[in-house]
């Protein structure tokens, strides 16, 4: 060895020491320490000159347990720095990870780490979605409990996590199925009934004729029968816990106009809510001019206009016609077939006090999900053709002032009011009386939480025969699993059968009662989780108002597009809630939302449906086949399952090619938000097997041109040498700034890839002399090596180690004694930034591409800017100038306006 690489050894011994990786690594000059027959520099001192299968696990197994330990500790109380919240969307513990785990934590750990290099005070928790059905059943067909059951995955799945080389902040890992978790939820449940938003009425249910239980949409099949004994499932009604959903439903419609683009996502929380025009208000039943006890809840589109009703009109399908109310018969009576029936009910509005009659319609299906309605003709055609039909008497109470202005009258203290100013008074009117008047649509329903399982959350409530459902008190929190196992047994809930967990007092009498034996849907849990990561060890409070309000929003939420709707609308409205109960200064929980796409696997089915392992596949041919019969099969990419015979283990992957290239693959394949097809015979496995090795070879011409007994002297460059480090300066710039922004605005993680790759190749096409001479080839390496680290952390970690150990730096800005995950981010130099830059932006003209316009990048962002810069251009002035434009859109990911025109 030349003397030069025995400096490099001592300067790896005194590098360690600072470093603490601990004596028992250390090389001094050819004397390896006994015991270690390792070859990469890190162990050795001697670097490897390939990157070869050997070097790539030498390197993941040396740094692996010292990235996770270079992990920074979160204080709250440190406020010099910025917090950023990245949440990843946590897993139900079925007990292995699958690839899509893989996608969602590498893209959360790979922002994560990369926030921490740009001086934020970083949160990236993890936990456990623990409640809920699958675990219940795979705890029946096992013989276990579920809780020991679940434990053990979650034992597994943290192990997998750990090999996968995610650090997660796991000093704030909750569990769900715990009840230091639970016990919050419980808590948040009676807040929720405390405000009038909780509350129990009848609803159909899937009923199990053989088991005698309730199931869930997931335990009936596509025949409609019980997943477990194979009986037809029917339609009941039973008494059934909800939360008030809808209540919040106009508050979160407005909200989204306030967040940024989710790209796609808001528009399904608003189609999902829908449109926020009237509201529900409450009545009560009367027959004969008797009070019934009954009430019932009926929409209108315009409530302002309740003092014109005509009548309340309920579907046949309602419950009062098949449930357990007494008027039940009543109904039944006066139901004619296919026709519009006039019963003997009335109902009593109880804001206006006004009395109608209760109509049975023909039709089965109302607006939206309906089942009631308040019929009034002066708003609309239907009701006023079926108040004629039947002979119903009303007051038209919507009239038009001369000026063209509509008012009320005949609407007692909102008479003369105008109409929207009415709508306002009236439902807040409702809302204090608590009789209704929330704002929502007529499509969205309030949340049905009861499952009559055991594996979840009890429902803390007590039914007292004297005093009806009576809440646990707060202090007497957690109301706890009784410790019984649901193996066996038919009839219900399974909480039913602990006849001593059931049989309590009534917290406000003290008299005999029974406990709620419901259990509250698993995404009661998961809508409220985001809060607890901010202070999971409270044992006084769900969390600390001062902590949540520190850490939240999330700045950036991860997961899967199937939950962008329900799971998503519930977690907001909790957020929502908490706000109103003075919990939390913020409404809304995410700032930004990345729904990231499925990685798909290939499948091989028969036309009879039947899927096929790969092994039993010929594809030797044209045309995949059976390889048995010879078959042809239907070839597609689905989402990856063991019954579809198409999925990977993560662990066979990462064996097969490495921490560092399932991480550059899962983020380089596809950008997060579209779907992966599973291929490593497409490109990007071997492109970024390449690029790593190119890495190699970059660091290692470093280290041998610095090492090779010539001192670095850039005053010996010549004009042609600077002009090309010159190059490489503005190319390592505008690769700081683009990466930079693919990493904090579109997270287009794929880009800020294929950036680092082309600096990568500008550098491997550097003369030389520059190699040797060049500060600015030596900043372009180490600022590529920093910002390849978040995604690539073990192998950065080790060519950094290289590259510190380098004598006569002529980079003195960056911290040599530490490691590369602790560098801070490159940041683009000031003098770059005063250059004029600009993008070409392409423009479409009726989705046609049409040509480009240079647009300074400072405005690339812009539309009103870049819409006025477009038609003052000369392809603006040709193709635009004079023609109507109905809209134009600008891209937010690439240099792009399309003008619609009006045709």
């Amino acid at each position: 060895m030349a003397p030069s690489w025995q400096r490099l050894g001592l300067y790896a011994c005194l590098l360690k020491r600072q470093l603490n990786d601990g004596p028992d690594v250390i090389k001094w000059g050819r004397r390896v320490i006994p015991g270690w027959s390792r070859g990469i520099y890190s162990a050795t001192g001697e670097w490897t000159k390939e990157y070869t299968l050997q070097t790539r696990k030498d390197v993941e197994k040396w740094w692996h347990q010292r990235i996770k330990d270079q992990a920074l500790t979160v204080s709250e109380a440190d406020k010099s720095k910025p917090k950023f919240y990245v949440l990843s969307m946590f897993p139900y513990p079925s007990g292995k990870l699958h690839m899509g785990h893989v996608r969602v934590y590498t893209i959360s750990d790979t922002i994560a780490r990369f926030q921490k290099m740009r001086g934020m005070q970083v949160i990236n928790p993890m936990g456990w979605d623990a409640f809920g059905l699958p675990a219940e059943n795979a705890a029946i067909e096992r013989n276990l409990h579920p809780e020991s059951w679940t434990q053990s995955n979650i034992r597994h799945m943290r192990k997998q996590l750990d090999q996968l080389g995610l650090c997660f902040s796991w000093d704030r890992e909750i569990t769900t199925c715990l009840p230091d978790y639970y016990k919050w939820t419980q808590y948040l449940f009676i807040k929720l009934y405390e405000a009038g938003l909780a509350y129990q009425k009848e609803a159909l249910v899937n009923w199990d004729p053989v088991d005698q239980t309730v199931l869930a949409n997931e335990q009936v099949d596509e025949h409609g029968c019980s997943w477990r004994s194979g009986a037809k499932v029917e339609q009941k009604y039973l008494r059934q816990w909800f939360i008030k959903t809808t209540a919040y439903a106009k508050a979160m419609q407005d909200a989204l106009a306030g967040l940024p683009e989710w790209y796609g996502i808001k528009g399904m929380q608003a189609h999902w809510i829908g449109n926020c025009v009237g509201c529900h208000l409450d009545f009560m039943l009367k027959v004969d001019g008797q009070v019934t006890g009954e009430k019932l809840s009926a929409y209108t589109a315009t409530p302002e206009a309740v003092y014109g009703a005509s009548h309340v009109a309920i579907s046949p399908s309602h419950r009062l016609l098949h449930g357990h109310s007494p008027l039940k018969e009543t109904f039944r009576k006066a139901l004619v077939p296919g026709q519009d029936c006039l019963t003997p009910v009335t109902a009593v509005n109880m804001l206006t006090q006004q009395e109608v009659p209760v109509i049975i319609l023909a039709k089965d299906d109302l607006e939206g999900s309906l089942d009631a309605k308040i019929g009034i003709p002066s708003t609309s055609l239907e009701d006023s053709a079926l108040a004629q039909t039947l002979g119903l008497s009303y007051s038209e109470v919507i009239e038009e002032t001369p000026d063209g202005t509509e008012r009320l009258r005949g609407s007692a203290e909102f008479t003369g009011m105008k109409r929207q100013d009415a709508f306002l008074a009236l439902t807040q009117k409702a809302r204090r009386e608590r009789v209704g008047g929330d704002v929502t649509s007529d499509k969205l329903k309030d949340w049905l939480v009861s499952r009559q399982r055991y594996w979840g959350t009890p429902i803390p409530m007590v039914h007292c025969p004297a005093c009806g459902p009576v809440p646990v008190p707060l202090e007497d929190l957690p109301v706890t699993l009784p410790s019984i196992t649901p193996l066996t047994g038919r009839g219900g809930s399974p909480l039913a059968s602990a006849s001593e967990w059931v049989n309590c007092s009534c917290p406000r009498c003290k008299g005999a009662a029974t406990r709620e034996t419901d259990t509250m849907d698993t995404f009661v849990d998961s809508a409220w989780y985001y809060f607890r990561y901010t202070d999971p060890q409270n044992t006084q409070s769900p969390f600390s108002a001062a902590l949540a309000d520190y850490w939240m929003p999330v700045d950036l939420y991860i997961g899967g597009k199937e939950h962008a709707v329900m799971h998503l609308f519930y977690a907001r409205f909790f957020s929502h809630f908490c706000h109103d109960q003075k919990m939390v200064k913020h409404r809304e929980p995410f700032h930004k939302l990345l729904a990231q796409g499925l990685i798909k696997g290939q499948t091989f089915r028969l036309p009879s449906g039947q899927y096929l392992r790969r092994e039993e596949v010929d594809l030797t041919g044209s045309d995949p086949v059976h390889a048995n019969t010879g078959e042809k099969l239907e070839v597609s990419w689905e989402k990856m399952s063991k019954s579809k015979h198409n999925g990977v283990e993560p662990e066979d992957v990462v064996e097969q090619y490495g921490r560092d290239t399932v991480r550059l693959y899962v983020l380089f394949a596809a950008p997060p938000e579209k779907d992966i097809l599973w291929d490593v015979k497409t490109d990007a496995l071997p492109g970024v097997l390449r690029w790593q090795q190119r890495l190699w070879a970059l660091v290692t011409r470093f280290i041998e041109a610095r090492t090779s007994g010539k001192a670095p002297r850039p005053q010996l460059l010549s004009d042609k040498d600077k002009a090309e480090a010159r190059r490489l300066w503005e190319y390592k710039n505008s690769v700081i700034s683009q990466v930079t922004a693919h990493f904090t605005e579109d997270f287009s993680l794929n880009s800020a890839i294929s950036q680092l790759m082309g600096l990568s190749s500008a550098l491997s096409q550097a003369s030389q002399r520059v190699v040797l001479h060049s500060p600015e080839f030596e900043d372009a390496l180490c600022a590529l090596m920093v910002m390849a680290a978040p995604m690539a952390p073990h192998i950065t970690s080790e060519l950094w180690a290289g590259l510190a150990l380098v004598p006569q730096k002529l980079c003195a800005h960056y911290a040599w004694n530490t490691s590369v995950l602790l560098q801070a981010w490159p940041t683009v130099d000031p003098q770059f930034l005063q250059q004029p830059e600009v993008v070409q932006m392409a423009v479409l003209i009726n989705n046609k591409a049409c040509g480009k316009v240079p647009v300074p990048q400072h405005v690339a962002q812009d539309q009103d800017k870049v819409h006025e810069l477009v038609l003052q251009s000369e392809l603006g002035v040709r193709l635009l100038q004079g023609r109507s434009i109905k809209k134009a859109f600008l891209s937010p990911r690439t240099a792009l306006i399309n003008f619609l025109l009006q045709e």
